[in-house]
């Protein structure tokens, strides 16, 4: 630590005294928002920055000379300023969002960031505006669905919101709400995610090349960072749709110090419109909520939140038994700003992250009132600090730590007479405490070739042992001419903490539990390599990208395992015997493919097409004979077209076509029927037919692909904004396989297997507002 205190120190003092330092906020014109990625550069020169998150720039210029600095972003007019810095001196900027009508190709200014000249790799940003803007099912729109659309992710089940990364699974993607890990992000079983797309400010995937202050996860990040509030006036905005309104309103408050706050809230009513005798009572509310501050010119301080619940009861007249379920997330936020320097800024958060679901069935029966219980609980408490360091324009600093410390409380139990006996039951429950330090660096070496260095030591503390690991981050790109770029990137990741599934599915009856003395943490490594060319004249980028990636110690359920204790009603001590790490097993997996993504943001035509190319294997010791197999979601091939055309000013026409190669499942090879001497006297007399399985994954289902389109009529009158959407999904009405069944023969001993679908055409129509 001391050598890398005496490097800065050097660093710093050789810093050329006759340059002076540029540096302050950059921020939305009118709303006030912060501006991350916003471009900083001194004209007719290689010289150049970019703001961060919180829309903070420092850049170092040669001083007594008149330079013209120019502030550009993607969807914002770009604005010149000219300046003769004489001292360090702190300039804040507000831009311009550019026109979103017909003209927006002409008022775009030419000068704008290019893909070419960013030294991050296997990143995708998409402007809010086209997740308005993409058609999905009943019109509810959603980030991850989206997200979904986008090369090197493929796409869960039908309806699901699961992200598989590059051969990940989605409890190896990192998601991030303002700083707070969420650990499930499903509404309704995952046919939808718990992002409500009206309170978000931006939206970045990185799928490798990942930076050294990320960590936790081996496969994704999915950084979100939730709208500020308006500065200017007060504003909101909201939609009615067929199962669902919301609600955001943003504005400033009168105080003292500007001070500014967003309150968006969302729910299904499906409850309040079908009878609860008839139909179960399900129906999810989510609430965004955030507030900030500046303290002065050099503080700023930001309290944000997130509350989801998803709940259903129902409850059988006749045998008096009741069924639920609930399941939810909260996040705290608690983030200072703090400007230390012209050159160095510190952002420090307190950070509360919980999620926690319940099944349940309880039923009263002649021997007894019986309740089956099924919940789990993981609950974090963090603290993190990061430090940006701009040294000079070709040379800046990262470097932080982050410390937690997790609770995990999985349970599962079946109870006789609980209102009488409870005393055999305690809840399982894990603390764990994990921690990191990074250090990283982005330097400009030449006018061609850019790096990023990092180290990221992580330790995770859990009951007697101690898991410590150094996480090596590289990433370099090459500019051989103007808009060309070659781009290469190594990285290791750790993961402490494992989600156990039976469905494969993501849904909420999933386990989270910690890495122990008996379960390793997982581990990867990544390497890719890449080509981006930007298109200046056409608004667009391409990028083609290969990749390769090892996984360790990845945890699967044993042949024929679960979590759920089904014979306790006798004993309820015995729930506290089972161990869960007696039930899994820890496997390896390698993930290697191509992807193609051509994009482009904004004009009148805009959207992407991405292609993946991969394969995924899995290799567990007591699964499949101990022989390499495809998983479920190993997908050859995955085609995505997104679309989104003005029609007229007022009339968009969104179109998205998918297709993906089939998901691998297992079916059985022979069947023969076995008499009751072969299984007790738990069938009576009569005989069973058994199903002969052949390897892991033997089958593959039919190709996925569906049309979507969908129509938005904009009218603005009396300064409300008004849009009408009518969509359909699945346009030309095409039945996915979600699952397999065989049915016998008439008249045969065989048996022939039939797939089923979920989702027919969907149409739906709703209703957008913003004042």
């Amino acid at each position: 630590m001391k050598k890398t205190f005496l490097l800065l120190t050097l660093i710093f003092l050789n810093t050329p005294s006759f340059a002076q330092t540029l540096s302050g906020f950059i921020r939305e014109q009118k709303s006030g928002e912060s501006l991350r990625d916003v471009s900083v550069s001194v004209n007719n020169t290689r010289i150049g920055t970019t703001s961060n998150q919180y829309g903070f720039y420092s850049i170092k210029l040669e001083g007594n000379r008149e330079q013209e600095i120019v502030f550009s972003r993607v969807g914002y007019k770009s604005f010149t300023q000219k300046i003769i810095l004489q001292k360090n001196q702190t300039l804040n900027i507000d831009l311009e969002p550019a026109v979103t009508l017909l003209e927006e190709v002409a008022v775009l200014s030419e000068k704008q960031a290019k893909e070419s000249e960013k030294i991050e790799m296997s990143k995708i940003s998409i402007p809010m505006q086209q997740f308005k803007e993409v058609s999905v099912i009943l019109g509810e729109k959603d980030v991850i669905k989206t997200l979904q659309l986008l090369p090197g992710v493929q796409k869960g089940n039908e309806g699901t919101t699961g992200l598989y990364v590059r051969g990940g699974s989605p409890d190896q993607n990192l998601m991030i709400l303002d700083d707070a890990v969420v650990y499930n992000a499903n509404h309704l079983f995952g046919f939808f995610s718990t992002f409500n797309n009206d309170a978000l400010k931006s939206v970045e995937l990185t799928k490798g090349g990942f930076p050294a202050h990320f960590g936790g996860r081996i496969s994704s990040v999915l950084e979100m960072q939730m709208k500020e509030g308006s500065r200017d006036k007060f504003h909101g905005e909201g939609s009615i749709g067929f199962i669902s309104s919301k609600l955001t309103i943003e504005g400033p408050i009168k105080f003292k110090k500007p001070v500014s706050y967003l309150i968006s809230a969302r729910r299904t009513y499906a409850d309040l419109i079908v009878p609860s005798s008839s139909f179960p009572s399900l129906y999810f509310y989510d609430l965004n909520a955030k507030i900030n501050t500046e303290l002065s010119s050099k503080d700023r301080l930001y309290l944000s939140t997130y509350l989801g619940r998803d709940v259903s009861a129902i409850t059988d007249k006749n045998d008096k038994s009741e069924d639920g379920f609930g399941w939810g997330n909260t996040t705290a936020t608690l983030r200072w700003n703090r400007l230390i320097s012209e050159k160095i800024f510190v952002n420090t958060s307190l950070i509360f992250s919980q999620y926690k679901f319940r099944v349940y069935n309880q039923k009263p029966t002649p021997q007894g009132d019986y309740l089956l219980e099924y919940s789990s609980k993981i609950r974090d408490f963090t603290f993190k600090t990061d430090f940006d360091a701009f040294v000079s324009p070709n040379f800046s600093i990262k470097f932080g730590g982050i410390i937690t410390q997790h609770l995990f409380a999985p349970n599962a139990y079946v109870l006789k007479n609980p209102e009488k006996d409870t005393s055999g039951v305690r809840a399982n429950e894990i603390k764990a405490l994990e921690g990191a330090i990074y250090l990283e660096n982005s330097w400009k070496i030449s006018s061609k070739f850019n790096t990023n260095f990092g180290l990221r030591e992580s330790t995770f503390i859990v009951g007697e042992r101690t898991y410590t690991n150094l996480e090596p981050r590289f990433t370099a790109s090459f500019l051989p001419s103007e808009n060309w770029a070659i781009k290469a990137s190594y990285t290791q990741m750790n993961q402490y903490i494992h989600l156990l599934s039976n469905s494969g599915l993501g849904l909420p009856t999933d386990l989270w539990v910690p890495s122990t003395e008996k379960i390793a943490p997982q581990k990867a490594q990544q390497v890719a390599l890449g080509i981006v060319r930007d298109l200046p004249k056409s608004n667009m980028s391409l990028s083609v990208e290969g990749y390769y990636k090892e996984m360790d110690n990845i945890l699967g359920y044993k042949q024929g395992a679960n979590f759920l204790v089904l014979d306790f009603g006798a004993n309820p001590n015995r729930v506290n015997s089972v161990d869960w790490q007696e039930n899994v097993t820890s496997g390896k997996g390698k993930a290697y493919g191509m992807e193609v993504f051509l994009q482009k943001k904004y004009g009148r035509l805009s959207g992407w097409m991405g292609y993946t190319l991969s394969w995924i294997k899995h290799q567990f010791p007591e699964l499949n004979n101990g022989q390499e197999f495809y998983p479920k979601y190993d997908r050859r091939h995955d085609f995505s077209f997104v679309g989104i055309y003005k029609l007229r000013p007022k009339t968009t026409l969104s179109v998205t076509w998918v297709y993906g190669t089939g998901n691998n499942i297992t079916i059985p090879i022979g069947t023969h029927y076995a008499s009751k001497h072969s299984f007790g006297d738990v069938y009576g007399n009569s005989a069973i037919r058994v199903e002969q399985l052949g390897e892991q994954n033997n089958y593959r289902a039919a190709p996925y692909h569906r049309l979507d389109v969908g129509f938005r009529f904009f009218k603005k009158k009396k300064k409300i904004e008004r849009t009408w959407e009518v969509s359909a999904y699945n346009l030309y009405n095409r039945i996915n396989p979600f699952y397999y069944e065989s049915r016998a023969v008439s008249g045969s001993s065989d048996y022939q297997l039939y797939r089923q679908g979920l989702f027919p055409i969907v149409p739906s129509v709703s209703y957008h507002f913003k004042f």
